[in-house]
């Protein structure tokens, strides 16, 4: 496969070895507006983005509960073990097109070293079996 730093570029090789993995526990999107990377610590995100309407943090269910934030969705996370590069063409298309031929909506985070794909807490074991097969095919 390709340089440990920077990852593989080369889609037929990151299908095949893309190794997707069901992370344990539920996770939820929340948004503050105004708020700033750092807020929020007692919620433990695992992700956070910035946008113009507020920050986005992505955080574990449990918690938003803890704190009595609401949300609209509850989510699983699937990491796809393979070190995908960021300059990687593809692979983000591929298992995009494979989901929706499943009919499964997913939000995707890119790691520097592997790509986060969230979906909902029905389609999890659904959008596993999709990945597989994809990865099988390639």
């Amino acid at each position: 496969m390709g340089n440990k730093e920077t990852g593989d570029t080369e889609l037929n090789a990151l299908l095949q070895h893309m190794s997707p993995e069901l992370i344990s526990g539920e996770y939820v999107f929340l948004c503050f507006e105004g708020a700033l990377y750092g807020d929020y610590p007692e919620l433990q995100p695992i992700a956070a983005f910035r946008e113009r309407e507020g920050l986005t943090l992505v955080v574990p269910k449990r918690h938003a509960d803890d704190a009595s934030h609401t949300y609209e969705s509850v989510f699983r996370c699937i990491t796809l073990q393979v070190h995908s590069s960021l300059e990687a063409v593809g692979l983000t298309a591929a298992f995009a097109t494979q989901l929706t031929r499943y009919g499964i909506s997913a939000n995707v985070i890119a790691g520097f070293y592997h790509d986060h794909i969230f979906v909902g807490e029905d389609d999890a074991l659904e959008a596993m079996t999709a990945l597989r097969e994809l990865s099988g095919s390639a």
